[in-house]
Formats: structure tokens, sequence, C-alpha cells
């Protein structure tokens, strides 16, 4: 079985900016980190390779050069092969772009069994990039994965997460299967992993590398625009009212009729 994962280098939720004229991300000086849904996609994978001798996977990014960071991290846990999508005709793409590329890619690989991806990204939380690398392959999907039941045969069963419960669906292979935390509990990097994860070649692909047309990548391929990006007011002090509940109503509208809202 060859397995795919689609993972991305994300800034450091505390420490996002963007550019107040382009409105993408300003990733210089920004600690970066792995994207946590897509650790739980790459947990998932690696122990369908633990438990199925043969199984290879393989890693796949875009991203400016530092993103092979995460790809790295990726191989010191596990992975055997990484795949960096890296050039600036990639460079501000939005969801719709990036699923165009990241589909060339795996076209260009072509032979494989199953994708994992994580739910969302959290510097988008748009949880969009899955679904539409699935759209884009033709394959079917099933996301907000958080129990693999059963694996053989060419078909897996799996547990998908709702809001208010859960479904249970079959699903051939290959198919793509997007990650929620609930899934699993990430590895930790092994000493040796990270020994041999030092001495892997990670693999650079441009456009010109993979299976896509130039208007479909990159930031002129985008129709998502940003307007504007600001940080919300903070609220103000909540206030506590006490007495019974005659008097707390009495209170409540006594503040509303002070601020005109009654």
């Amino acid at each position: 079985m060859k397995i795919l994962v689609c993972v991305k280098q994300v800034p450091n939720t505390n420490e996002v900016k963007i550019n107040p004229k382009t409105g993408t991300l300003i990733r210089d000086g920004v600690e970066s980190i792995l994207n946590p849904d897509d650790d739980n996609a790459l947990e998932a994978a690696l122990q369908i390779k633990d438990a199925n001798e043969g199984t290879t996977v393989t890693v796949i990014s875009m991203g400016p050069p530092q993103a092979a960071e995460a790809l790295r991290e990726c191989l010191a846990k596990g992975a055997d092969d990484a795949v960096l999508l890296s050039s600036r005709a990639f460079g501000g793409a939005d969801t719709w772009a990036t699923s165009n590329t990241i589909a060339g890619a795996i076209k260009k690989i072509a032979d494989y069994d199953l994708i994992f991806a994580g739910r969302q990204a959290i510097d988008g939380d748009t949880a969009q990039v899955g679904p539409q690398i699935a759209e884009r392959l033709g394959i079917p999907q099933v996301t907000y994965v958080e129990e693999i039941l059963k694996c053989e045969g060419g078909r897996l069963t799996v547990k998908r997460q709702l809001e208010d419960g859960y479904e249970i669906i079959e699903i051939p292979t290959p198919c793509l299967l997007t990650a929620v935390k609930e899934l699993n509990t990430p590895r930790y990097m092994s000493v040796k992993g990270i020994y041999e994860a030092c001495g892997k070649e990670i693999t650079v692909w441009n456009e010109h590398d993979i299976v896509v047309k130039p208007d479909e990548i990159g930031i002129n391929a985008s129709p998502t625009k940003v307007f504007r990006s600001f940080t919300p007011e903070p609220k103000g002090k909540g206030m506590l009212i006490q007495g019974t509940p005659r008097e707390a109503a009495a209170k409540v509208i006594e503040e509303l009729e002070k601020k005109h809202i009654l």
C-alpha cells in the first residue's frame, strides 16, 4: 500500500501577521510549526504502515523553502519520502489554487492507494483544501475522520465525526480522508529518526514538474480576495448581578435602558 499525506507548515497562531496590502500572511521572522491536524493525519498513515508490511508513506507540502523543516519532522517520525512544492509561482495561493497545485503533484506521483490530510490548517481554518484535492483527483472522500475501524481488501471503514453524533462509512480505495485531533495522539520524533531524516533527500518540484496549468496556480489564479484583516477589539468587562430572580431581572432592564437598548 502506498499512502500520501498532505501537510502544511503554519505560523504559530499567537504571532500571525497579515500584509495589509496583499492580504497574505507575513512569514518572515515568525515561528513555524507542523499543522496540528496534519500531524494526526501523519500518525494515522504511520499506524497503517506499522500494521501492514510493505506500506510506504510519502509526505507532500507546498510552501517556501523553510517548509522543508516540517517535512524533516515527518521523516523523523517515520515517513519514507518527502516532496516539497516550492516556487514563486505558487505564492499567494488561496485554497482553490493550492488544491490545484497539490493535486497536480499527486497526479505526477500517480501510484497511490490512500491520501490523508488534516481537517484544516490553523492559519486559515477553511477545511477546504483536502476535499478540493479529492474533487480534483476524482476520488471519494470522507472528512472529519475520528477513527479508522478497518483497512483491508481495498476498502476502509471509518467513523466520521458530526456535531451531534457520528457516521460509520465504508469507502473504497483510492480515497482521501481528513483527520481530526480525536483520531489519535501523534508520536514523537526518535533520536534515530532525527538522525536518519537529516540524511534523507527532500524532492523539490516547481510548476514545471507537476501536472498543472500555469493559470491554475498562485495568487493570480486565486479568486479569494482579502479586503481587510484586523484584530477584533477586546470585549468590555462583564457585570455580575446578584439578588433574587426578580431583583436581577429588574437590574438587567435598568442597565439595558441606560445603554438605550430597551
